[in-house]
């Protein structure tokens, strides 16, 4: 009996502390900033926010409408800028590199990443009267909460989730993530509050988000002018590589 309670008391407090491991480094599990990519044959500016200055990427500067884009968690937004040229060419084009990313000074956070882009769009809402945006993966939880903030005409939310504790609850069943869990990007508090025409696209095998967190998000739309497009085939990180994902963008747009 002696010898079970032992055993016991080990296993929880390595349990333990690996629960604190996890806490203390979280947010290295989350966000993977990219190193800065140079190009120079595309604009660059630096807009300086709260205690850091964001690198974004534009084209077509002088153009009317405008489309923000907020990247994935390990995304280089300078490997979109062919795409969005050939996809948007009579939009002016913003691709935002978060804090610690490509050229960005600062810590990435969930507050962090949420209020700078409403920064950015009050930024550029002085040259832009009509502004959309898309958001993929993390991006998604960025866009949806500026969408429920400020006047977004269309919202595309490509690979979207409900909210990031399901997600790493879903990849760590044997964690109390809802207790440890700092950044959660809860998306479906902030939907009626969202206003604009939103698009979702869904890769049909995704290994990163479970389909039932979209599938969970897009139901709160309900009532709202909200389409769904699910790209057969495609894998989480190969969607862009999928002509009906182009296709859906370029219809809705």
């Amino acid at each position: 009996m002696k010898s079970v309670i032992i055993t016991l008391s080990i296993s929880l407090l390595l349990y333990a502390t690996f629960c604190i491991i996890m806490y203390a480094t979280q947010r290295r599990q989350i966000y993977f900033p990219t190193p800065e990519s140079q190009n120079d044959a595309v604009e660059s500016f630096y807009l300086p926010v709260s205690g850091a200055s964001i690198k974004i990427w534009s084209l077509h500067q002088e153009r009317e409408p405008a489309i923000i884009y907020f990247g994935g968690n390990a995304e280089d937004v300078a490997g979109d800028l062919a795409g969005f040229a050939r996809l948007f060419p009579d939009y002016a084009i913003y691709l935002v590199n978060y804090r610690g990313y490509g050229g960005s000074t600062g810590k990435p956070s969930e507050t962090n990443l949420c209020t700078d882009a409403v920064a950015i769009f009050d930024f550029l809402a002085d040259k832009h009267p009509h502004i959309s945006v898309i958001g993929r993966s993390l991006g998604s939880g960025v866009a949806v909460y500026l969408a429920s903030l400020r006047p977004v005409e269309k919202l595309v939310l490509v690979t979207p989730f409900a909210n990031l504790a399901a997600v790493a609850q879903a990849h760590l069943p044997y964690l109390p993530v809802s207790f440890l869990l700092k950044d959660r990007y809860d998306a479906t508090s902030r939907v009626p509050k969202i206003k604009a025409q939103v698009l979702m696209i869904i890769a049909e095998n995704d290994e990163i988000i479970p389909r039932k967190q979209s599938d969970s998000l897009y139901e709160k739309f309900t009532g709202k002018p909200c389409e769904i497009e699910v790209i057969s085939g495609a894998g989480h990180n190969t969607l862009d590589q999928h002509s009906h994902y182009h296709k859906a963008l370029k219809s809705f747009f």
